[in-house]
């Protein structure tokens, strides 16, 4: 039976979502409790593939067991196994062809900033210290949506078949006296597309590139012509829809 199960996590400890070799993951971590509770390998499918250091408020995986076992009972065990950075919230029983990755319809991710040294956020948010301009930011931002073809903000090398992606949401809003909140939603993203996206938005806020050329960035598919990739603490998984 496959069973869909909602967590959060804290990345600041992993290096990123998916299983690897001499690195600590969230998916081998996860893979490890269920595995000890249910007396049997288990393998789980997340619906992508944080970064190192990136955190999710909503992460949604699957996985199969024959094992008959109370949904609110293993998410009670789970949570009593897992470290203190991983909390699951909820478990329950799907169709044998939902897929947590490919039958997900959009994700939503948010990045954040402060513009004034506070260590009680330095932790989840990017510190700022030069002017930015919101405005030309958030003129930039709303041209993602023209675009479906994002190779330049993607990794290079990767195993990815497709670069194309449907980006309908992609904001900066206030949330604070000195606290920004970047969110974009797409069907689906590419390795390290947000922190790319947002490296280059902070270059056209910096004046030091304008929203056409924000465009001829995107138009040319090549990743050295875009901005740096910002810090990953600040970056969040926030929702899953299907």
């Amino acid at each position: 039976m496959r069973r869909f199960i909602q967590l959060s996590y804290d990345g600041a400890a992993y290096h990123g979502w998916q299983k690897q070799p001499n690195a600590r993951s969230v998916q081998q971590t996860l893979q490890e409790a269920l595995s000890t509770l249910l007396q049997t390998d288990m393998e789980v499918v997340g619906a992508g593939r944080t970064d190192a250091g990136v955190s999710a408020r909503m992460m949604v995986a699957h996985f199969e067991t024959s094992k008959a076992c109370d949904n609110e009972q293993l998410v009670y065990k789970l949570n009593k196994l897992l470290p203190h950075d991983i909390a699951v919230q909820r478990i329950w029983e799907v169709p044998d062809e939902m897929h947590a990755r490919f039958s997900a319809t959009s994700r939503t991710y948010h990045y954040y900033i402060h513009t004034r040294k506070d260590p009680f956020v330095r932790q989840y948010s990017w510190l700022v210290t030069f002017p930015l301009d919101f405005a030309r930011m958030n003129e930039a931002a709303s041209r993602l949506s023209d675009f479906d073809d994002f190779t330049s903000f993607s990794k290079v090398n990767t195993d990815t078949k497709t670069n194309l992606c449907n980006v309908t949401e992609a904001r900066w809003t206030q949330v604070g006296e000195n606290t920004w909140r970047f969110t974009i939603t797409a069907n689906r993203f590419l390795r390290n597309m947000v922190r790319a996206i947002v490296g280059t938005l902070i270059e056209v806020g910096r004046g030091r590139m304008t929203v056409d050329e924000f465009c001829q960035v995107i138009e040319q598919k090549n990743r050295c012509s875009a901005g740096d990739s910002v810090p990953g603490h600040a970056l969040f998984l926030v929702d899953v829809s299907y």
